[in-house]
């Protein structure tokens, strides 16, 4: 899966600032600084978060899973706020927030 920018404006300036990190013309630091303005923020979920996503997407727990790359019980498990969603997981869930589930597709 490819980057999920704010918008196609951020995406073009975010990757300029890559080339010219690649090319050593751009600290760590500066690039730091283009990651956390141009990509997509991720933020924690609450359970009834991941629930009423799953519920407005009108997908099962399985089919839910599915798309994510996890199981149905880890699913489960969140919607219970046994788990929680970290890392790839929670970025995932942040784009199907802001794009739907078609998004992860």
């Amino acid at each position: 899966m490819g980057k999920q920018y704010k918008s196609e404006a951020l995406a073009a300036a975010h990757e300029a600032a890559m080339g010219l990190a690649e090319a050593g013309l751009m600290s760590k630091r500066t690039t730091r600084a283009f990651d956390e303005m141009c990509l997509t923020p991720v933020q924690e979920m609450t359970p009834a978060d991941i629930r009423a996503l799953r519920l407005r997407e009108n997908a099962s727990q399985a089919v839910f899973a599915r798309y994510l790359n996890v199981t149905t019980g880890l699913v489960s498990q969140w919607e219970r706020g046994e788990k929680r969603p970290r890392g790839a997981s929670l970025k995932l869930l942040t784009l199907v927030e802001k794009n739907g589930l078609s998004a992860v597709a």
